[in-house]
């Protein structure tokens, strides 16, 4: 259990899975129910961290899972999107904001 002065995320990027699951569930992507059902799998699969330090992955996992079985966004787009970010963010000097127009191979 985390304590009150401890924070609930990790790293940016769980903050924003978090609110991208919550927000898509408000639009009728998915139900809270097949979410957790669908985590729930992922949290005690073999291959999960008995201390819970991967957490986010699942989260993130179960996430990309639904938005494809909903063809929201198939697993190849997922994976080039999450690529471009790579690039952007290593082509973007220090302290400057990471934009995906950043990544040398954008089309822009």
């Amino acid at each position: 259990m985390n304590r009150p002065d401890t924070p609930a995320f990790d790293a940016p990027w769980q903050a924003q899975a978090f609110a991208l699951a919550v927000a898509l569930e408000e639009r009728g992507l998915f139900s809270w129910a097949e979410w957790t059902a669908g985590l729930s799998v992922r949290l005690n699969g073999p291959d999960a961290a008995s201390d819970g330090s991967d957490y986010y992955d699942h989260w993130l996992a179960n996430l990309e899972a639904l938005l494809a079985e909903r063809g929201a966004a198939l697993p190849a787009e997922v994976a080039r999107t999450a690529a471009a970010w790579v690039r952007a963010a290593h082509a973007t000097p220090h302290g400057r904001p990471i934009l995906l127009e950043n990544d040398p191979e954008h089309p822009g």
